[in-house]
């Protein structure tokens, strides 16, 4: 079992299973570790400056957002290299989960139960691990969306790479430029608005701790690895 999903009473203090321990402390499991956390979060920002300095440069009506930058000349000049860090910033994040995000045969029939999803029935979904069917769909469009940003931008990097593609070439990668945009935007929009809708998600990416009540309802599947884990390393040899 990895640091990140160790089963604590309180953050950083070990337990051997969920329910048990200190009764006056709510027991936790540690889902995500301080750099899970820090990494996520580094690349929350840079998507924010990433996509407030390009909504600068897609439409007149929306340029006044370059002043958060210095001016048009240095959003130009800034926003690929924001980009960049945005994208190597998600490749460690999605390196470290990039196992728990394979869908599986539970994971279609979640999709096909996304009434069940939609209206809290959780009861009769199959069994969830680590992360839910619309959490991986989500994982890969993200991986998607930030390779058809990096190399439709490589074309349009003017400063550095544009000279060598032809107008034509640069002129399609400027439109799926902002469709990958588009698509990324709109998707991470979904993904906060499910996390602040599933309580104690926020809390998850703040805090890096859960419930075991919150486990079971959503990760059913997952906590179930956790208590089997945490059993198996407090039974002596």
């Amino acid at each position: 079992m990895t640091d990140s999903t160790r089963i604590t009473d309180a953050p950083g203090h070990s337990t051997g299973e969920a329910g048990q321990g200190s009764p006056r402390r709510r027991d936790t499991i540690l889902r995500y570790t301080t750099s899970d956390r820090t990494n996520h979060w580094l690349t929350a920002i840079a998507f924010v400056c990433a996509g407030l300095s390009g909504l600068a440069m897609f439409h007149p009506a929306v340029f006044w957002l370059s002043g958060l930058f210095g001016g048009g000349p240095w959003t130009r000049i800034l926003h690929p290299y924001i980009g960049l860090f945005m994208v190597v910033a998600f490749a460690l994040l999605a390196v470290r989960f990039w196992s728990h995000n394979f869908l599986q045969p539970a994971d279609w029939k979640w999709l096909r139960q996304i009434r069940d999803v939609v209206n809290n029935r959780e009861d009769r979904l199959p069994e969830v691990g680590r992360y839910n069917a619309g959490q991986k769909l989500l994982y890969w469009v993200i991986v998607v969306c930030l390779a058809g940003l990096l190399l439709t931008g490589i074309v349009i990097w003017r400063a550095y790479f544009s000279d060598y593609f032809s107008i034509r070439v640069v002129r399609l990668a400027a439109l799926l430029h902002a469709f990958c945009a588009f698509v990324l935007i709109t998707s991470i929009i979904v993904h906060i608005y499910s996390a602040i809708w599933v309580k104690g998600s926020v809390h998850a990416m703040t805090r890096g701790t859960v419930t075991p009540g919150w486990a079971w309802k959503h990760h059913r599947a997952w906590f179930r690895e956790m208590i089997h884990a945490a059993n198996s390393r407090s039974r002596p040899d």
